[in-house]
């Protein structure tokens, strides 16, 4: 019999299409047999019709129908009737009709699959991941996908809308140092040497700027060999943006539009413009990190001042060495169990911290065991201090700076999440800016960039590259949302002579320099306009919107935190033939 055409999807189909013929395409989702009425929710990409088979109608067709089992693949025809009063499921799109059926096309058959299709409770993810295309075919992961796409679609009318070209960069293209390791891949034509696949287009893009090409964006694969987490992949997609003859506040501009754009056709939610700045300095003193989660308060106080004269040895010996105290108020939180304080006290070790101080703040003064070492007017101040009341928590760390913002900052994200204090309907984005240009490498006694090489330092902090290196600062700006690191960016270095000079702070040679990097520097010699811009994690962003928890869920085939895929089993080894064709032998 001749398969017909599909004449509509399964979502298409409402009560203003009653009495009318139509063919739909799908799997069978659900088969309920209630002992006359056969029902089938044939379920494609767009949504779920459900078919009848009447055995009063047509005994035969109703008798093949009774063959069917989940995840067949069929056509069915018939007409479109409304659905018996009592009988309409206001939770589908199609939920007015059905699809009386007067044919049946079996197109295929299907083994039972592994888990349930309408859920995914109590299937693992390995499970998920190695039966991606069924996992895949769930609507959860079809829903995720299709507003992926939107995204990408808004993305790129947005940058057209205002003049950027879509220009692609090398796949196969030099290893450069970049900040993780390069995934090389060896050349037959070339034996001995190798390719390097992109960590990101970054000299390419400043390229094209010396090309005359200002205003230059890409969706664009990216792979870093570096270890997993659920935010993190071997290969993931950025939006990668450059544009010449632009300073910070247009780069800035451009991406809080497209961000309040995007936040405001995809979830109706209508972002605040600007978005608040942070000094890199400012974030790391109020909340321990450079990507700080605004929409929870426990913001980080210091004391060393208050204490440094302390009979406490702890603190009065961390301040007199040149370290920090520093803490947190909890509201409320003076009914805090002891044990619950001694896992906080464990939790902070865990990022180099030595221990924990706590106060728990009544009328009378503090409460803990080492209250006694401050006296009530030294309790008065860093009562003050901290903004704190009755009835409030206080949580401390005395160490270095680095360690306590650290500690803190993990500490302030634990607290939130134990009491329940993160909103999850809710959206805070910041800038995080002028980062430090260098920083020193205690163990291998060098100086490495914070970001990349070809950050600019600050115009008035050029003179100090040489004398005070440390304390140069970037023309870098981070973009947070919710406490994620959603991307980056910076102004460039376009002066071949600043730039030979930040190398050689970063103990990069001349030859060394050509060697890694002679082609953008050849560039830059040539006219390089001054230009600048940002990258932005596309599966992150995503992952944000859907108010997802892991960018696996926003990625068709993504690997495991082993890098591994368990459907297509990557990596794998390969022939022995292939090798010796490359000139590689396995040791």
């Amino acid at each position: 019999m001749k398969i017909p055409r599909r004449t509509h999807t399964c979502g298409a189909l409402s009560s203003t299409d009653a009495g009318k013929e139509a063919t739909l395409f799908g799997w069978a989702a659900t088969i309920r047999d209630h002992g006359g009425l056969l029902f089938v929710d044939l379920r494609d990409r767009y949504g779920v019709t459900q078919v009848v088979f009447n055995p009063e109608t047509d005994p035969a067709l109703h008798e093949k129908a009774q063959r069917l089992r989940p995840e067949y693949v069929i056509a069915v025809e018939g007409r479109i009737a409304p659905r018996p009063a009592g009988m309409r499921n206001e939770k589908l799109a199609t939920g007015e009709i059905e699809l009386r059926a007067t044919s049946l096309h079996v197109l295929n058959t299907s083994e039972t699959p592994p888990f349930e299709m309408d859920t995914r409770d109590g299937i693992s993810e390995e499970l998920r991941l190695k039966y991606r295309y069924l996992d895949l075919r769930r609507a959860e992961m079809q829903r995720n996908m299709i507003f992926r796409h939107r995204v990408v679609q808004l993305i790129r009318r947005y940058f057209d809308e205002r003049g950027f070209l879509d220009i692609e960069t090398p796949m196969l293209t030099k290893s450069t140092p970049e900040g993780a390791r390069d995934y090389l891949v060896p050349s037959r034509v070339n034996p001995g040497q190798f390719y390097a696949l992109p960590q990101s287009p970054q000299l390419f893009k400043q390229i094209l700027m010396v090309s005359g090409f200002d205003k230059y964006y890409q969706i664009v694969r990216c792979f870093r060999d570096e270890d997993l987490r659920a935010d993190r992949q071997p290969e993931f997609t950025q939006l990668d943006v450059e544009m010449a003859f632009a300073d910070q506040d247009e780069i800035i501009a451009l991406v809080e539009g497209m961000m309040a754009r995007l936040f405001g056709e995809l979830l109706g939610t209508d972002l605040e413009l600007p978005f608040r700045r942070f000094t890199y300095a400012e974030a790391m003193a109020k909340y321990g990190t450079d990507r700080p989660d605004l929409r929870y308060g426990l913001e980080i106080a210091e004391i060393t001042d208050l204490v440094a004269e302390s009979e406490f040895k702890v603190f009065s010996g961390v301040a007199a060495s040149g370290g920090q105290v520093r803490g947190i108020r909890v509201p409320d939180g003076a009914g805090f169990p002891r044990r619950g304080l001694d896992d906080l006290t464990e939790f902070v070790r865990q990022f180099g911290a030595k221990g924990m101080a706590w106060f728990r703040v009544k009328d009378e003064g503090f409460d803990s065991p080492i209250a006694k070492f401050f006296p009530a007017e030294t309790q008065a101040a860093i009562r003050e201090r901290l903004g704190a009341k009755s009835g409030d928590l206080l949580l401390f760390v005395a160490d270095l700076p680095r360690v306590a913002s650290a500690a803190l900052g993990e500490l302030r994200q634990e607290i939130a999440r134990r009491l329940d204090l993160i909103p999850r309907d809710i959206f805070r984005l910041c800038w995080v800016m002028d980062f430090p240009l260098l920083e020193w490498n205690a163990e291998e006694k060098r100086y490495e960039p914070l970001h990349h090489p070809f950050t600019s330092p600050r115009d008035e902090d050029v003179a100090r590259l040489e004398t005070e290196p440390t304390a140069v600062l970037a023309r870098a700006h981070d973009i947070v949302v919710n406490g994620v690191e959603l991307g980056g960016g910076s102004i460039r270095i376009h002066d071949p002579r600043i730039q030979r000079r930040v190398f050689k702070l970063l103990n990069i040679g001349e030859e060394e320099a050509q060697l890694k990097f002679g082609f953008l520097l050849d560039a830059l010699k040539f006219g390089a306009p001054p230009h600048g811009g940002i990258a932005l994690g596309l599966d992150r962003l995503v992952m944000l919107l859907r108010g997802l928890d892991s960018i696996r869920d926003v990625i068709a085939f993504p690997k495991t935190q082993r890098a591994t895929c368990l459907m297509t089993h990557a990596p794998s080894e390969v022939d022995s033939k292939q090798l010796r064709e490359l000139g590689i032998r396995l040791v």
